[in-house]
């Protein structure tokens, strides 16, 4: 495989491009730093085929990234590979307002193969290519400039190592037959609603020991003035204010700005600064929160009760017999709400019983808790026994 040198120019980047453009599938890396500000700051792309591989400079003077951001987001021909690339596709989705398309994460990938559950780069290296991943570059501060050999090798070696690795999984799906399995999961990762961070959701990441509709509708209020001042910013959230801090201020309002010195996380310096001031604006033009918003009780979880848990408890249980029995990450076949909102009695908008995941673990799954499947121990081992009428109901493999 041919290794470039380090690209810091455009030209040279949209050549690579261009040539990139032409092949089935590319390998996708970043490296970036994101504990100063609220938007990751990106400093080095990674990107190969099977014949090539690069790292770009996004941080070099007057680079015009544009030829990598159209390969990746406009490109419909090749296949852009990621492997845990949730952040990765934050990055792109910052820049460009869409995510690539289309879409594999060899994370996602292994869990269909039974490769676990959030199986590590470095072990997937080991697993299919035998090669043992040197980490000491793992903690570089990817900002600093210049960037040594070891480092630049170290940040390439992951889209070339996965350009190797690709090929292998994609074989081992279709032997399998799992390749569709994966399609649904691929696009709920690229939808770009997945990275816009709306200001007036932000509430909602944050705890607050209470249902009424006022103190909702402040805290929604503060939360929305805080995603703004951090976007404005470029800082984190947390350094503009706590979460606790808001959850306190939307419970207990300050009167007046002269107030906030007195709030605990806040200085001095906010009973007269002009961020004090916007902070209370916050309070003052916040509303009490509207039915439609109010969160349900349990945090949406359906109410199960003494009996309902014992059969959810089942139904995970069953989850782990079928994930053994078929090789798949338990996680990919269902989630716990999902198994504890069929045990509650609910049937409709249920992943787990809608395509391949019905056939492979949701129809089992309502039978159990319809009792036409129980459990048994035969020779020291748990299996599942179905009734005479299940036993007729079952389709013949």
């Amino acid at each position: 495989m041919n290794i470039h040198d380090l690209i810091e120019d455009s030209a040279t980047l949209a050549n690579l491009c261009s040539r990139l453009a032409q092949s089935p599938f590319v390998t996708v890396d970043t490296e970036f730093m994101r504990e100063n500000s609220y938007y990751p700051e990106l400093c080095l792309i990674q990107i190969a085929d099977e014949n090539e591989a690069a790292a770009i400079d996004p941080m070099a003077p007057d680079i015009d990234l544009a030829p990598l951001l159209d390969l990746l987001v406009n490109n419909e021909d090749v296949l852009k590979v990621f492997h845990a690339g949730g952040q990765d596709l934050e990055i792109v989705y910052n820049m460009t307002g869409k995510t690539p398309h289309p879409l594999f994460d060899t994370q996602i990938a292994a869990m269909a193969l039974g490769q676990g559950e959030q199986i590590g780069y470095s072990n997937l290296v080991d697993a299919y290519l035998n090669v043992q991943i040197d980490k000491g570059a793992r903690f570089t501060d990817w900002s600093r400039r210049p960037l040594d050999k070891r480092q630049l090798d170290y940040a390439i070696a992951d889209v070339t190592h996965l350009s190797k690795i690709f090929p292998k999984m994609l074989n081992k799906l279709r032997k399998t037959g799992r390749g569709n399995w994966l399609n649904e999961e691929m696009e709920r990762l690229g939808d770009p609603s997945n990275y816009f961070n709306d200001p007036d959701a932000a509430w909602r990441r944050v705890r607050v020991n209470s249902r009424k509709a006022d103190v909702l509708g402040r805290l929604k209020s503060l939360a929305r003035w805080r995603e703004l001042e951090a976007q404005g910013k470029n800082l984190p959230r947390g350094r503009i204010v706590k979460d606790e801090t808001l959850a306190d201020i939307a419970s207990h309002p300050p009167k007046k700005q002269g107030d906030l010195p007195k709030v605990r996380g806040l200085s001095g310096a906010w009973g007269g600064n002009d961020i004090g001031g916007r902070l209370m604006a916050a309070i003052a033009d916040a509303e009490p929160l509207p039915d439609a918003e109010m969160p349900s009780k349990g945090d949406r979880k359906p109410s199960l009760g003494k009996e309902g848990a014992l059969v959810a408890d089942l139904l995970k249980l069953l989850l782990k017999i079928r994930a053994r029995e078929i090789s798949v990450a338990a996680r990919l076949l269902a989630r716990s709400d999902d198994l504890e909102a069929l045990a509650a009695g609910q049937r409709d908008q249920l992943p787990v019983l809608e395509g391949w995941r019905y056939e492979q673990f949701g129809r089992d799954a309502v039978a159990l808790v319809e009792g036409r499947l129980g459990f048994t121990v035969r020779g020291g081992k748990l299996k599942m026994t179905r009734t005479e009428e299940d036993e007729c109901d079952t389709p013949q493999s």
